[in-house]
């Protein structure tokens, strides 16, 4: 069944019981609902309901859902050909997009791009090639980070809940150290350090291949590293021959006013992965790096049979196109001043509001019982996102308490839209907060 032939008088709930016989429980959902359309930062259920989406599929459709142009790019690309398997038969589309993604990069060192079609791909593969290039096993990456489901990426992963839950053990030689956070009482001196004892007591220097690590944490809490940080895992790296990969698969594609979170820090990673906001809603994920690095495996060392769909090509290229035409990073950082303005306000009369943060239209409030940071408040964060939800907007949590609210508009979001949406998350918190 699509939207069209639903039957009339169809709830979520006969839907959500549907899902429940037929998917495994480990596959989570968010909100109880069923979309039948979907569009810019709008989406209608099946109930007919709208709601204003603060959440873009996860930092997936930065250029809104269904936007025109990208949407007419997959369909002038179905009736031409759907698959071929580029390491069979090639096309212009995978090519050209792998071109304007070289160019894109930060750092002066030619790059070379290749596809697949997820996130954890992404990084499985670029942890292949980072072993290939250095002849190192060894992988540091850090408390808070996600880097995705797969087993590789798992170990990788710094949450275990509920993510690694009874599913290890998990692959050697993968370390992990602390994120910069100085709200949470972790400083730059202390990742650094952190870094540097896991050199004395758990891996020494010259067999790490990799540090693996996102400019600003999603799953983690949306934090971002600071400036100083990246500089200084620079340095350490450049020192004992370590590449930097850089995690942007959810602060890719301009979500914090510039291509790539990293150019922030001014600091060239030697690898970067990207997902979600690149394909525009068609799934497709990339690797990105220094030319001699990304030929470091030997022909039929990288590839999968759908990497690079020719479809998700040419959405992307369209993504591209439009971030470029609508000028979408800058007004990543016009969204993200004008939500973390209305959410300080907020703050000031919500004493549960412990923090307000982000770069770009990549914005956290983080709730604490009584405002005492030490007293995280995943309660109310939950209790938050459902009464939004009743009021018709869709958020989601993150953070390792789980008492995070993460923001991530599309990026053509309508400005009388988000404020719609900014009013009724300013009502749920109040409506939550005097209850409690």
């Amino acid at each position: 069944m699509n939207a069209n032939t639903l039957p009339p008088g169809l709830t979520n709930a006969d839907q959500m019981a549907r899902r429940a016989a037929a998917l495994p429980r480990g596959v989570g959902q968010a909100h109880g609902l069923f979309a039948t359309k979907a569009k810019n930062a709008e989406i209608w259920d099946v109930e007919g309901r709208r709601f204003i989406d603060f959440v873009a599929g996860i930092a997936v459709v930065n250029t809104g859902h269904c936007h025109p142009k990208v949407i007419a790019a997959a369909q002038a690309q179905i009736p031409q050909f759907s698959h071929t398997c580029f390491q069979v038969v090639a096309y212009d589309g995978y090519v050209t997009l792998a071109e304007r993604l070289n160019k894109l990069a930060p750092g002066s060192a030619p790059k070379k791009t290749f596809f697949v079609s997820t996130g954890a791909e992404a990084v499985e593969n670029a942890i292949k090639i980072a072993r290939g290039f250095t002849g190192r096993p060894g992988v540091i990456a850090f408390n808070g980070g996600f880097h995705g489901r797969t087993l590789l990426a798992l170990g990788l992963t710094g949450k275990v809940d509920p993510y690694k839950l009874g599913v290890g053990p998990f692959p050697a030689e993968i370390f992990h150290a602390p994120y910069p956070d100085e709200m949470h009482g972790v400083s730059v001196d202390d990742a650094i350090a952190g870094i540097e004892m896991l050199f004395k007591t758990d891996i020494e220097a010259k067999r790490v291949a990799a540090f693996i690590v996102e400019p600003v944490q999603g799953e983690g809490g949306y934090i971002p590293a600071p400036k100083e940080f990246f500089e200084r895992l620079r340095a350490l790296a450049d020192q004992h021959g370590i590449l930097i990969i850089a995690d942007e698969i959810q602060t890719g594609a301009g979500r914090t006013g510039k291509m790539f979170a990293i150019e922030h820090s001014g600091v060239a990673p030697d690898l970067i992965t990207m997902a979600k906001g690149l394909g525009g809603g068609f799934p497709i994920a990339a690797v990105i790096g220094r030319a001699d690095v990304m030929d470091a495996l030997p022909p039929g060392g990288l590839g999968s049979t759908y990497a690079g769909a020719p479809m998700a090509c040419a959405a992307a290229l369209a993504v591209l196109d439009v971030i470029e035409e609508e000028g979408l990073c800058r007004r990543a950082t016009e969204l993200g001043e004008h939500m973390q303005a209305r959410l300080r306000e907020l703050a000031a009369k919500q004493p549960a509001i412990g923090d307000v943060r982000g770069i770009g239209a990549m914005v956290a409030v983080e709730f604490f019982h009584g405002g005492d940071k030490k007293r995280p408040a995943a309660d109310i964060t939950k209790a938050v996102i459902a009464e939004a939800q009743k009021r018709g907007l869709l958020l989601l949590s993150c953070g390792s308490y789980g008492n995070v609210l993460r923001l991530m508009v599309p990026l053509t979001i309508e400005q009388n839209i988000l404020d719609e949406g900014l009013d009724i998350l300013a009502a749920s918190v109040t409506a939550v907060t005097a209850q409690s």
